[in-house]
């Protein structure tokens, strides 16, 4: 158990499990189908220009040898550079109904020697590839075609200009190409996409089928059956999980024991006062004499006040094994001022006892998050049991002070209890053997189980400053502390 967040931590909470998957066959389907439904769109576009790549490559070759034909025509006459072709170039070039073929032959200095000037002019590098064919794409006409152009040097004609020949295409048949060939790798994913869809709905139907015959056994079962699932009968991705739900039942086990045996226990504890109070009352009953019957009132009196006291523990007890989160809010809480007020309301019984009752204090504000209903239970327990057990004319002191983390103490001068005993005081219902003062046996357990709902430490050991028991309560580490002073106060109390 831990001290309940407040309403504004809860509802963060909330926020965050509402944000959880419902389904966890849901949450795995779309985990599979959304990156393939994502990749799809990517597969196509690569695929296209894949496609588009490979068309290129036959129509590229093609236009290359056509360049170094166009090459071929070139010759120098009478030292001019002049073009001899054997029939028109486009028939030479095959031309087609699909594309629309251009050339053209210029010298370097972008003196055109034969074909159509549409063709923008080569980009000259700053040291041409003779001979080499290469390849860019350009638009003429507002239509995109794809040139091919070759650098050579005229044959026998030294000293002429560098020749420039350039051949354009219209990507016509490429672009039909790269799409039937789109086409035919698309279509099937058409139905194989589906299809897949359909065997991950089965594939995982099947895999969460053992989730399914788990919840079948754990649903048929008795409300009152607790024991363990076998983590052998369950696959290997679920067996933490029936570990845990093993563990779980287990923790639940020993609860439903403990309180079961508290149950017994606290009816015993019960009889015992009732019992005297019955007898006492029988015995009430038959006296005549006023004086008698004046001491025997006086009996049931104190048989009423234990009983009733065994009862408040009992319900203190119950109170701090209660759902923590459900029953009670957290707040910042000063321990000081409350080892203040709850000395304040136990010192009438300290003076009447003749004990000199005191407290220290840290000096400082030691804030510490906790239900001040429950604390101030618990410093009410640790006070009253200094008090009960040490003899008149003793001295308690109530301290708080800060080394590390808030810690409280109570140290008395009291019978002090045997090394042997120290653990097993807060057992309930164990008293320790001739102390000769009466108690229920509770009033420790209830101090640590409300620490341990606190997240703080609770011990016993002997007062250092000689007879008696000091008992200490080391808090968590607070984040904010106020500065200590140079030293602390003392207010005696008695």
């Amino acid at each position: 158990m831990r001290p309940r967040r407040r309403k504004s931590d809860r509802t963060s909470v909330r926020g965050r499990a509402s944000a959880q998957p419902n389904s966890l066959f849901g949450e795995i389907l779309d985990w599979m189908l959304a990156p393939l439904l994502f990749l799809w769109p990517i597969s196509i576009i690569v695929t296209h220009n894949v496609a588009d790549n490979i068309a290129g490559q036959p129509y590229d070759r093609a236009l290359a040898d056509a360049t170094r034909t166009l090459a071929r025509f070139v010759a120098v006459e009478n030292g001019q550079l002049t073009m001899s072709f054997p029939a028109p170039p486009r028939a030479l070039f095959r031309a087609d109904q699909d594309d629309v073929l251009y050339y053209q032959v210029t010298n370097e200095y972008g003196e055109m020697l034969s074909g159509d000037a549409d063709i923008p002019p080569a980009p000259r590098p700053p040291t041409p590839i003779i001979d080499e064919v290469l390849f860019r794409d350009e638009v003429i006409q507002g239509e995109e075609v794809r040139v091919a152009y070759q650098f050579l040097r005229p044959p026998g004609g030294n000293g002429l200009p560098m020749v420039i020949v350039q051949l354009a295409e219209t990507r016509n048949k490429r672009t039909d190409l790269a799409s039937r060939v789109v086409t035919g790798v698309l279509l099937p994913q058409f139905a194989i996409i589906p299809l897949a869809v359909v065997l991950v709905w089965v594939g995982l139907s099947r895999g969460i089928a053992p989730l399914n015959r788990l919840q079948s056994l754990i649903r048929v079962r008795r409300p009152t059956d607790l024991s363990p699932v076998e983590p052998a009968s369950v696959p290997e991705e679920v067996r933490p999980l029936i570990v845990a739900y093993n563990g779980m039942m287990v923790r639940l086990e020993e609860n439903l024991q403990a309180q079961q045996r508290f149950i017994a226990d606290a009816a015993h504890q019960m009889r015992t006062p009732l019992t005297g109070l019955k007898m006492q009352t029988d015995l009430a009953l038959q006296e005549t004499d006023p004086e008698q019957l004046r001491r025997s009132l006086a009996h049931i009196a104190e048989s009423t006040d234990r009983a009733a006291h065994l009862i408040n523990q009992l319900l203190s007890l119950a109170r701090a094994e209660a759902s923590f989160e459900k029953l009670y809010a957290v707040e910042p809480l000063d321990l000081g001022a409350v080892v203040r007020e709850v000395a304040q309301d136990l010192f009438p019984r300290a003076l009447a006892k003749g004990i000199d009752l005191g407290v220290e204090d840290a000096g400082q504000r030691l804030q510490i998050e906790g239900n001040p209903v429950l604390l101030r239970e618990m410093i009410k327990n640790l006070m009253d049991n200094a008090i009960k057990y040490t003899p008149r004319g003793g001295s308690v002191t109530a301290r708080t002070r800060h080394a590390g983390a808030p810690i409280f103490e109570i140290e008395d001068t009291g019978v002090g209890i045997p090394e042997a005993d120290r653990e097993r005081v807060f057992e309930r219902f164990y008293r320790v053997l001739g102390s000769g003062v009466d108690g229920s046996g509770l009033g420790l357990p209830i101090v640590r189980e409300i620490a341990e709902l606190h997240r703080a430490t609770v011990s016993l050991s002997p007062n250092p400053a000689g007879k008696g028991t000091l008992a200490q309560v080391v808090f968590p580490r607070s984040q904010r502390q106020v500065p200590p002073p140079v030293h602390g106060d003392f207010y005696p109390l008695g």
